[in-house]
């Protein structure tokens, strides 16, 4: 029962004057605090009582959280502070990472956007998270400061299932780095969902495709679902047809097929196991269609 007069559970706000007080304040206080960056999942949860911390943790004023750069030689750093909208109205990520921008318009309004971070979404590791899938085919890792010093974990590793990370305690996310893409390169993201500004995704395909000498059709793919399996799913056995096969309508289909058979999504309120399926294969087939046009047209 929804309670009819929400409200934010009585806890104390700690804003730390470094990452080493944070890392510390979070590993001593494990279990009590939560760790706040944009807000947009943590306040929904601490509103619905689905968190109860005596200490809500600001990370996003910490040196180099707001940090956003790129080079063609090192690629993209995202400080974990870096709001969906500033995604989008960077020239570097509109010109050279044109997938993560499009998810990141995917996400709720603008005015939610303005508190959205890519770093929260990766670590509250929804299977609807729509940037993390754009991050993943991008190859994408996250620099984790803990206790132990900093580590870079692949984002192939990073997520254990829904909700769920290796990130353990003390551990903060400080930046997600994306390399530079290949040469060439050409993407969509696509979703669907019930409305455009409030829901999360029922269905999301992230494609990336570029020429590749080396490969038997001369181009390389990579497909990932979002939102049809306990994490991120890559179509390995698609990839693989369109990279070994020539590129034709009935190979795009194909793959298209190969990825509604791939995925493994749930029945619940918002849709049927079905209607993901079918989705699936009709957002992948328009994705490679269209990416494979702009390939053509290079």
């Amino acid at each position: 029962m929804l309670n009819p007069n929400p409200r934010l559970p009585e806890l104390e706000y700690i804003k730390p004057d470094s990452l080493k007080s944070a890392v510390n304040f979070l590993k001593d206080t494990a279990g009590q605090s939560v760790p706040y960056l944009g807000g947009t999942d943590c306040f929904i949860a601490l509103r619905d009582k689905k968190l109860l911390p005596k200490y809500l943790v600001d990370l996003k004023h910490l040196n180099g959280f707001t940090s956003l750069a790129f080079d063609d030689q090192n690629g993209l750093s995202i400080g974990a502070a870096v709001t969906l909208n500033q995604m989008i109205e960077s020239d570097a990520v509109q010109t050279h990472y044109p997938i993560l921008a499009q998810a990141a318009q995917a996400v709720g309004g603008y005015q939610l956007r303005n508190r959205a971070t890519v770093a929260g979404n990766l670590c509250n590791a929804s299977p609807c998270g729509d940037t993390i899938a754009p991050c993943m085919v991008y190859q994408g890792d996250a620099s984790v400061v803990g206790p132990e010093g900093v580590k870079t974990v692949g984002l192939t590793h990073f997520f254990i299932g829904p909700g769920e990370t290796i990130l353990e305690a003390g551990n903060i996310v400080q930046s997600i780095h994306l390399p530079s893409p290949p040469a060439q390169a050409r993407g969509r993201y696509l979703s669907i969902g019930r409305n455009k500004l409030a829901d999360l995704a029922l269905v999301a395909v992230t494609v990336l495709a570029f020429p590749d000498l080396t490969a038997g059709s001369g181009f390389r793919f990579r497909i990932a679902l979002s939102a049809v399996a306990p994490t991120v799913i890559f179509i390995d056995q698609a990839q693989a047809l369109l990279s070994e096969s020539p590129i034709n309508p009935a190979a795009l289909e194909k793959a298209a097929q190969i990825a509604r058979q791939t995925c493994k999504p749930i029945d619940d309120i918002r849709a049927s196991a079905r209607y993901r399926r079918d989705m699936v294969h009709a957002l992948t087939l328009r994705a490679l269609q269209d990416v494979w046009h702009e390939l053509l047209n290079e």
